[in-house]
């Protein structure tokens, strides 16, 4: 754990542009993104996409717009939006939420991944750079990740992630009209380093086959970095 004697809290999180392998990250700006985003996360499909959302379903664009919008106006948001460098479609968004720049502490929520990164390493690397963003760039301690308790994709990408499962918090929520236990998750500053590298491994051309298939897995390589540094 760092020396916290003579912290002096973070940065707030901003709309950040970020740029991997396979994907770009970029702040969401309604007149640029709005109807992209809402393509990209299905039209109408988006309420299934969002069934564990805590907003009631949209009925229209306007109202995916309308919510959106208040989110980050009355609620502190920072959307960002993932671009497909492959073939420029926009694909999804995530965003920074709750931060608490004097403890150093920012949640990623709100996370829809459209149709199109589904099997694809484009999520694993929106996930890696947000995060790097925001241990790296921003200095922040601990990094949440929260979702419905009975969203198990939800929770299975988070452990795949490399975030540590802290809990459930029973009763924590009331999401459209019925009870929400929320699972709580997170990653911390001093387990980024060995993240960091097993994302970089998993992420690097030689962890890919001809047909863009993983040879390695993201938890595999964690794994055997954790054992090695056990040693």
């Amino acid at each position: 754990m760092r020396d916290l004697r003579n912290w002096k809290g973070c940065p707030a999180p901003k709309g950040v542009a970020l740029e991997g392998r396979f994907v770009k990250l970029e702040p969401y700006e309604r007149d640029r993104h709005l109807q992209d985003l809402w393509d990209g996360l299905g039209g109408m499909a988006i309420n299934p996409l969002l069934k564990y959302f805590t907003q009631p379903d949209f009925r229209d664009i306007e109202d995916f717009d309308a919510w959106l919008t208040a989110a980050q106006e009355k609620s502190g948001w920072v959307t960002e939006v993932f671009r497909d460098k492959a073939t420029g479609i926009v694909v999804g968004m995530a965003n920074y939420m709750r931060a608490d720049p004097a403890n150093g502490v920012v949640e990623v929520g709100a996370v829809a991944h459209g149709a199109a990164m589904a099997r694809s390493p484009l999520s694993t690397e929106v996930h890696y750079l947000m995060a790097k963003h925001v241990f790296e760039d921003l200095g922040y301690r601990r990094y949440e990740w929260k979702c419905h308790s009975e969203n198990m994709a939800s929770r299975n990408t988070a452990a795949r992630l490399g975030f540590t499962f802290e809990g459930i918090f029973r009763q924590h929520m009331i999401s459209k009209g019925g009870n929400r236990d929320t699972a709580w998750f997170s990653m911390i500053d001093s387990e980024w380093p060995l993240l960091n590298a097993a994302f970089e491994t998993w992420l690097a051309v030689d962890n890919f086959d001809e047909d863009g298939r993983q040879i390695r897995r993201l938890e595999d390589i964690r794994a055997d970095l954790e054992r090695q540094a056990a040693k």
